[in-house]
C-alpha cells in the first residue's frame, strides 16, 4: 500500500476525510497531478500579466511588456516603480501564506488551520504595532525582527495552550481564536491611544500590497525562500506524522523534529509576509482545501500546488480590488476577507467542527 493510500485510509478511520469534507479525496494519478501543476503555473503567469497591466492606468499587454523590457518606453516608470514591486511582493506573500497554511493544516491535522485564524498573523501584527508605537520603528527592515518574534511566540503559545502533543484540532482552533481576539484588541487599543502612528498603521493593518517597494521585495526574499525550503523539505515527515507519532517513528521520522521544523517554517513565512504586507487572512485556508481535493493528502504534491496557487489567489484578489475600487482601490486584505468568509463558513458547516 502506498503512503498516499495509507494516509487516505487513516483519515477515513478517524472519521475525517483527507480532503476536509464529508467524502475522502481521491488522489489523481501522478501524470494528472503533474499536468495540473503545469496548468497552475500557466495560470500564475496569466495573473502576473494582469497584475502588471491592470491599475489606475490601464495598460495593454504590449504596453506592459514594453514597460517591462524597454527602459525608453513611456510605461517604464509605471511598470518598474509601481506594478512590478507590487506583483513580486504579491508572489512572495502568496507563496508564504499558502505554504504556511498547508504546513499548519498537516501539523495540527485540522483542515481549518490558517495562520490568520490561529492568531499567528495577529501575533506578528501586534509585535509590529508595538515596534511602531513604542519604539518608533519604521520600514520593513525594522518591522521584520519584531514580526518574527510575534509570530514565533504565538505559534508556540497556541501549540502549548492547545495541549501540546495531545492537542486536538478543536482545542487548537479555540486557543488560536482566543489569542487572535486578544491580540487584535490590543492592536486596536494601541492605534486608538497613539493617533500619531495611526496613519502609518492603518493601511498596513488592513493588509495591502499598494506600498510595495523594491527594497521590501529584496528584504523579504531570503526569509520567505528559507521558510519555503524548510516547508517543502517537511513534506515526507508530515506525511508520516499524519499516521500518528508511533507510526512516524516506525517509518524513521522524528515527530519532535518535524514539529519544530514546522514551527520554524511557519514563523519565517508568516513573519516575513506579515511584516511586508500586513495581516492577510484566508489565503492559507482556502488554497490547501482546493488543492487537497485534487491531489489527496500527500504533502509532496500538496505543498508545491499551494506554493503556486496561493499567489494566484492573492494577486487575483489584488487585481479585483483595483478594478472594483476605481478610481482608488480596495486593499487586498479586504478582498480576501470578502472571498474567504463565506468559504470558511461553508467548511465549518460541512465538517461540523463545533463537535468535541
Amino acid at each position: 500500500m502506498t503512503l498516499t493510500k495509507t494516509l487516505t485510509k487513516s483519515a477515513q478511520e478517524h472519521g475525517e476525510s483527507a480532503a476536509g469534507q464529508d467524502q475522502p479525496a481521491r488522489a489523481r494519478p501522478p501524470l494528472a497531478r503533474a499536468a495540473g501543476l503545469l496548468a497552475a503555473v500557466l495560470l500564475l503567469l496569466l495573473v502576473v500579466v494582469l497584475s502588471l497591466a491592470v491599475g489606475a492606468r490601464q495598460l495593454s499587454l504590449g504596453e506592459a511588456w514594453s514597460g517591462l523590457v524597454d527602459s525608453g518606453s513611456a510605461t517604464w516608470t509605471v511598470v518598474h516603480e509601481m506594478r512590478l514591486p507590487r506583483t513580486l511582493l504579491g508572489l512572495l506573500a502568496g507563496v508564504a501564506l499558502g505554504l504556511a497554511g498547508g504546513v499548519m493544516q498537516a501539523l495540527t491535522r485540522n483542515p481549518l488551520a490558517d495562520p490568520g485564524l490561529l492568531g499567528i498573523n495577529a501575533g506578528a501584527a501586534a509585535a509590529v504595532v508595538t515596534a511602531i508605537s513604542f519604539f518608533g520603528v519604521a520600514g520593513y527592515t525594522g518591522y521584520i525582527g519584531f514580526a518574527f518574534l510575534g509570530a514565533a511566540a504565538v505559534s508556540v503559545l497556541v501549540y502549548a495552550v492547545g495541549g501540546g502533543r495531545g492537542a486536538t484540532p478543536a482545542r487548537l482552533a479555540l486557543a488560536g481564536t482566543a489569542l487572535n481576539a486578544a491580540l487584535i484588541s490590543y492592536v486596536n487599543a494601541v492605534q486608538l491611544l497613539d493617533t500619531a502612528s495611526l496613519d502609518r498603521m492603518r493601511f498596513w493593518m488592513v493588509g495591502s500590497l499598494s506600498r510595495a517597494q523594491e527594497s521590501t521585495v529584496v528584504a523579504a526574499l531570503p526569509f520567505i525562500a528559507a521558510g519555503a525550503l524548510v516547508a517543502l523539505a517537511l513534506a515526507r515527515p508530515l506525511n508520516a506524522l499524519a499516521l500518528g507519532d508511533d507510526a512516524a517513528r516506525a517509518l524513521g521520522s522524528r515527530p519532535g523534529r518535524t514539529r519544530g521544523g514546522a514551527i520554524v517554517a511557519v514563523t519565517l513565512l508568516c513573519g516575513a509576509a506579515t511584516a511586508a504586507c500586513g495581516p492577510i487572512v484566508f489565503v492559507g485556508l482556502m488554497v490547501p482545501h482546493m488543492v487537497r481535493a485534487f491531489t489527496g493528502p500527500d504533502q509532496r504534491w500538496m505543498l508545491p500546488y499551494c506554493a503556486v496557487l496561493s499567489p494566484v489567489l492573492l494577486l487575483g484578489a489584488d487585481v479585483i480590488g483595483r478594478v472594483l475600487g476605481r478610481p482608488g482601490e480596495l486593499q487586498v486584505g479586504i478582498v480576501t476577507v470578502v472571498l474567504g468568509g463565506p468559504v470558511f463558513l461553508y467548511f465549518v458547516r460541512r465538517r461540523r467542527v463545533a463537535q468535541a
